[in-house]
């Protein structure tokens, strides 16, 4: 068996030299990923990248083998430098693969640091096989090769964590690069010297390992090749020292940029852009914490009068002045910021209406103590309104429209004061409505309505035909029921479009079913009187039937008595027009109306729906039971069906039942449902 016989000196120079070779590499290698064009070039720049660095490593072995040497000479098996580089390079891709994830879970990094720590190990085996010196045979001692493959498998694990974590961070990247190199060169150093104490050369006499003339020529070369580097890394260090400052430089002008874009020049108060962020941000905090905030608008009274009479370097100054002293009073987790002209918000994180009300007569009182400016002294009012999340709104649109609601109501009430908002004010129905009508337009346009579908039940609890119930999927109010949009629509004119919209839908919904065989059909769709009355329904009508190739049917036109009564002549013309193309009618909430039993004769209508004005008190030896007998009997006797809407309860179904009608529909038997949920929930109840 040898002995080695290496100084200190070499051992820490070797390991000195490691490390600036490997900090070098990496620092290089981040330079040439900000340099270069990285997404142009990824995968050639990635594979040159490995190449190099499994070089540097293998490099960093080899020579490290090359300066010990036996005295009698040693035969290099240059055959064997191909698997020993190719060994490293397995484990430099291997390696870069990992980091090249977006996670490296405990299990991977495991695998990894085995996996690369294995084929570390053959790079040293390999190597030393090369230099077998003669007339001997190389054997490992057990131990010392157990610590050879631990530190290959944990130097190889940490490196990777290191790396990965070097990857993703912006601080501290100088301490995590040198870490990295010092893990990199002492596994590299530490495997050099545990595998030559190992290495057992199996000879009759005790030669010791020493480094030869040439060793030291080679020493002397690595010195050299180590001061290039050094050199190398020093400018290295400048560039990125240099990329560094204008990094942080770039990162100042960013954040002036933000906050130029997020506050007002002005005043330098956060603005609206700010706002939409901010609220964001607290809204889902109070929503996880079921808290409260204060949305707090004050507007400044009769401001324009004072930019006209001043000038409006005043009416600058005194907004300054206002934000100034209202910020200095509000506490903290209370944000104020400038929205517009003279209107201001206070944001008020935590707080109770009543804590909103003391906050919003402070800034009055705070108000009425006057502005110094230019020597003048300028007094102003305010008006403030209060609304609080979540009573008053879930959104911040919401939330501003009611405050400014609440707003409006402070000045109508003489400027000076403060409102919290209600939902009985005036103002806000009109509002309300007037955001909704411009919120449809936008609706039509973007598609937001769905529909729903009611199903109707014969006396065997079979489904017998669903109604169409349009809903409007409203972004920020949610699902919308026809109450609160259907008469702005009618207002507008837009219940033609939306009409129509419904009509092709359904018509969509009967071949799709007709193909897929579900007997869900007739479907019945509600048109109002400015519909029945539109030059081209009829016309309309025709297009659908023709383009989807529907059965007719299956598709029933619904109109209230009241629209079918408004012109009867012009009604039974157009309910013909209807008729004849196969399509069936029916008259909805029918005995609340005006309508005469004369004109049932002359109606081409098959169906009559009782409204549910005659259902919702029924019991038996009630006088709606008696109305209900006559109202069925008479229909019955046209030839007509009759259905009764809104039945709730079993008593009800079954006085109907006795009483000879022939269709129900109502809660009891089946909620509005999407289509989805109506032919899983229902398909076995079809008839």
């Amino acid at each position: 068996m040898t002995e080695l016989n290496d100084h200190v000196n070499l051992v820490v120079g070797a390991m000195i030299v490691a490390i600036l070779i490997c900090y070098a590499m990496i620092a290089l290698q981040g330079v040439l990923f900000k340099f270069f064009l990285y997404q142009q070039h990824k995968k050639t720049i990635i594979l040159m990248n490995v190449i190099f660095s499994a070089f540097i490593v293998w490099s960093l072995q080899f020579f490290g083998m090359w300066m010990i040497q036996q005295p009698d000479g040693v035969l290099l098996q240059k055959w064997l430098l191909l698997p020993s580089y190719l060994s490293i390079l397995v484990a430099a891709l291997g390696a870069t693969w990992l980091l090249m994830q977006p996670k490296l879970e405990r299990y991977a990094l495991g695998l990894g640091a085995i996996g690369i720590g294995s084929a570390v190990f053959l790079m040293h085996y390999f190597t030393m096989m090369t230099f077998i010196p003669l007339k001997q045979t190389l054997q490992y001692d057990v131990l010392w090769t157990g610590i050879l493959v631990m530190i290959a498998v944990f130097g190889s694990g940490a490196s990777l964590w290191l790396a990965f974590r070097l990857k993703n961070v912006q601080n501290n990247a100088f301490i995590l690069k040198i870490a990295v190199a010092f893990i990199v060169a002492f596994s590299i150093v530490a495997m050099h010297y545990a595998g030559i104490w190992a290495a057992h050369f199996n000879i009759k006499s005790s030669h010791v390992l020493q480094t030869t003339t040439s060793g030291h020529i080679v020493i002397l070369g690595i010195v050299i090749v180590a001061c290039l580097i050094l050199i190398a890394a020093f400018f290295v260090a400048l560039l990125e020292l240099r990329l560094e400052e204008r990094n942080r430089q770039l990162t100042e002008v960013h954040k002036e940029l933000t906050h130029l874009t997020t506050h007002d020049t002005l005043t330098q108060l956060p603005n609206r852009l700010y706002l939409n962020d901010y609220v964001k941000m607290i809204l889902a905090e109070h929503r996880l914490h079921r808290q409260q905030i204060a949305v707090i608008y004050i507007d400044l009274d009769r401001f324009k009068s004072i930019n006209d009479a001043f000038g409006h370097h005043v009416g600058d100054q005194l907004l300054v002045q206002f934000a100034n002293r209202i910020t200095e009073q509000i506490a903290e987790r209370q944000t104020l910021l400038r929205i517009s002209g003279d209107e201001f918000l206070l944001i008020a994180e935590h707080s109770s209406v009543g804590q909103a009300e003391e906050l919003a007569q402070k800034i009055l009182t705070d108000i009425q103590q006057g502005f110094s400016i230019s020597g003048r002294n300028i007094n102003i009012t305010a008006s403030i309104g209060i609304a609080m999340y979540p009573e008053h709104g879930e959104h911040l649109q919401e939330l501003l429209m009611h405050a400014d609601i609440a707003m409006q109501a402070s000045k109508e009430q003489g400027r000076n004061t403060y409102s919290v908002f209600n939902y009985n004010i005036e103002e806000y129905e009109e509002r309300h409505q007037s955001k909704l009508i411009n919120d449809l337009f936008k609706a039509i346009e973007e598609d937001q309505f769905v529909l729903f579908y009611q199903p109707k039940f014969n006396k065997y609890r079979k489904i017998c035909g669903v109604e169409a119930l349009i809903r409007w999927q409203h972004p920020k109010m949610g699902l919308l029921g026809p109450n609160m949009f259907i008469p702005l629509a009618e207002k507008t004119g837009l219940i033609i479009p939306l009409g129509y919209w419904v009509m092709e839908q359904a018509c969509k919904q009967i071949q799709l079913w007709e193909q897929q065989e579900q007997n869900f059909y007739p479907i019945s769709i509600n048109l109002s009187a400015v519909q029945v009355e539109h030059k081209s329904l009829i016309q309309t009508l025709k297009q659908y039937i023709e383009e989807y190739q529907i059965d007719t049917n299956h598709l029933i036109i619904e109109i209230t008595e009241s629209t079918a009564m408004h012109h009867i002549d012009s009604s039974i013309e157009i309910f013909q027009k209807i008729r004849k193309l196969g399509v069936k009618l029916s008259i909805d909430d029918f005995g609340t109306g005006h309508s005469s039993f004369l004109y049932l004769k002359d109606l081409p209508v098959n169906e009559l729906k009782i409204d549910r004005a005659f259902i919702k008190d029924l019991h038996r030896g009630s006088k709606d039971e008696l109305i209900l007998a006559s109202l069925i009997q008479l229909t019955r006797n046209l030839g007509l069906t009759i259905t009764a809407e809104g039945i709730e309860t079993e008593e009800q179904l079954e006085i109907l039942n006795r009483l000879g009608c022939q269709q129900f529909q109502g809660f009891l038997l089946g909620k509005p449902f999407p289509k989805e949920v109506l032919e899983h929930k229902f398909a076995i109840y079809t008839s």
